[in-house]
């Protein structure tokens, strides 16, 4: 094949798109990897298709974020709360990780297919659940499905786009992504607090809008972009054992963390320990066994692919904390669903600001280790407004720290995707995405399984101290537990207690939420900055 031309940097009077991408290989272990000749039009189609599963996602998130509580408090089982927001990462944390190998061999239309259907299978079981296991499987399986659609899009930016050109992309993948979440969190809210099925329609509503998605990835993907590998014998070779590993330790762990018992008690001294000895497994099997590791050791050697790992993993855990607690203390505050949607509003409306200045500053200066950092500043202040609420406090400390938590947040997405690519070969690119979307899911999980853990420990704490030796204490306290809603029924000198102790356990939630800040911070230092090649062609 004759040498390919490669394209000028770009510049004041160059396209973002050129008339095609310009074609290249590299050498990978299994067998060339070919960059795609896609027409810019063609490249546009794919990308918003991809996108729209990306919105479709993040309103599920939002969604969930908002009514969270009244699920937990209708089926009886408010401590269930963390199950119904991690189920979800578990399954992403299952699906993501395959997503590079499975799709590089079946086609990335095959699998935002497969991906749609899931998801819409997830949500309908959603809906129709009448006990709270129920509830967490459809979760589960929802998660699967959303777990793939964001992974595959971010698959189809790399097989398409340059580096250098991928920041600002990115950044209008997180508009996707922020107008998704702003219309999920109202949605959800006005379904619930409007309709005869309350809730259970935010869910059955997501599933038409699925199936659509799914039809138009079969007829605008599947023939434009072609199976990477042609050999299907390589199916046998992707590494299931480091899933099913993976998934293990995760659900090991939340075992451990989410009981919402004392952690005395013989099942978090058990769960977590097998957990660790889990993670050990799974660190041994990648790095000696496995022939197409899910996670390549070698690759976590190189000090920025691991750090912006580890900052995507942190920033998620924040991200999915912040999510589900403050709807949480808005409601105890006295809002409604449909408020606690609204005021959730500023975490989204400022993601695409972040999103987009970060991509258009990478873009013109071909940096980003600085940015992550400022990136990371902003999330940390938003937290830091966080722990000045309480059940009194002005809601401008609600809007301006979702504002600048939103907009911090996806300032380090897209940095930190693009580091972790610009660090490997182009062939490393698919692998390498899945290990990062890996990275944000079990991040996700243990953020808020951590969250959830502190959350339950200080308020069953908290309550305990407020009604300790009044008659029917522990019956009182079982009943807030399993219902938000009972709060306003208790007499006024137990609800100011309970109230005070639900303070306390959110205050104790943010603290936690800014230690895992000032962690994320440090991991900056060993970043480096990659050139961002303006070609596919490396």
């Amino acid at each position: 094949m004759p040498a390919p031309s490669v394209a000028a940097a770009p510049n004041a009077s160059t396209p973002l798109l050129r008339d095609t991408w310009p074609e290249g290989r590299d050498d990978d272990d299994d067998e060339a990897t070919p960059v795609l000749e896609v027409p810019p039009s063609t490249v546009l189609v794919i990308m918003c298709t991809s996108w729209l599963g990306i919105f479709i996602a993040a309103m599920d998130a939002t969604v969930v974020a908002t009514l969270a509580g009244p699920i937990s408090s209708d089926l009886r089982s408010l401590s269930t709360l963390s199950w119904i927001a991690t189920a979800y990462l578990v399954g992403s944390a299952a699906s993501q990780p395959l997503c590079g190998r499975l799709t590089d061999v079946l086609g990335r239309g095959p699998g935002l297919v497969a991906s749609h259907a899931l998801f819409a299978s997830g949500n309908l079981a959603c809906g129709l659940a009448r006990a709270p296991h129920a509830m967490v499987l459809g979760r589960a399986v929802a998660g699967v499905g959303g777990g793939g659609l964001t992974c595959i899009a971010a698959l189809l930016a790399s097989d398409l786009i340059p580096l250098r050109r991928r920041g600002v992309f990115q950044g209008v993948a997180n508009l996707w992504y922020g107008a998704g979440a702003m219309v999920g969190g109202v949605a959800g809210g006005l379904l619930y607090d409007r309709t005869a099925l309350g809730w259970r329609w935010a869910f059955l509503a997501q599933v038409p809008p699925s199936v659509l998605c799914a039809a138009a990835a079969w007829l605008l993907v599947g023939g434009a972009v072609p199976p990477k590998q042609s050999d299907r014998s390589l199916l046998a070779r992707i590494d299931y054992t480091g899933a099913l590993l993976t998934v293990s330790f995760v659900v090991l762990l939340l075992l451990g963390l989410s009981a919402g018992v004392p952690w005395t008690h013989p099942l978090p001294l058990t769960a977590v320990p097998l957990a660790l000895l889990l993670l050990a497994a799974f660190v041994w099997w990648e790095g000696r066994r496995a022939a197409q590791p899910i996670i390549p050791v070698r690759l976590l050697g190189d000090p920025t692919v691991l750090a912006a790992c580890a900052i995507s993993a942190l920033s998620v855990g924040v991200m999915m904390a912040a999510l589900f607690y403050v709807p949480l203390y808005l409601q105890v505050r006295g809002e409604t669903a449909t408020m606690a949607g609204v005021k959730l509003l500023c975490a989204p409306a400022s993601m695409p600001l972040g999103a987009m200045a970060v991509g258009y500053t990478m873009t013109v200066t071909g940096r980003y280790v600085g940015l992550t950092a400022a990136s990371i500043l902003v999330m940390g202040a938003g937290v830091a407004v966080f722990t000045a609420q309480h059940d009194r406090s002005s809601h401008w400390l609600t809007y301006t720290g979702l504002f600048l938590l939103g907009g911090g947040y996806t300032g380090v997405l897209t940095t930190t995707q693009i580091a972790c690519i610009a660090a490997v070969e182009h062939a490393q690119q698919a692998v390498v995405t899945s290990a990062m979307y890996l990275a944000r899911s079990l991040g996700g999980t243990i953020g808020l399984a951590v969250a959830s853990a502190v959350y339950q420990n200080a308020l069953r704490t908290g309550l305990w101290q407020a009604f300790e030796g009044r008659p029917d204490a522990g019956e009182q306290i079982r009943r807030i537990l399993d219902h938000l809603g009972y709060l306003e029924q208790l007499p006024p000198d137990w609800r100011a207690g309970a109230t005070k102790a639900f303070m306390d356990a959110f205050h104790a939630t943010w603290l936690a939420m800014l230690v895992w800040a000032v962690l994320n911070l440090v991991c900056v230092y060993p970043m480096k900055n990659h050139k961002l090649h303006s070609t596919l062609k490396r």
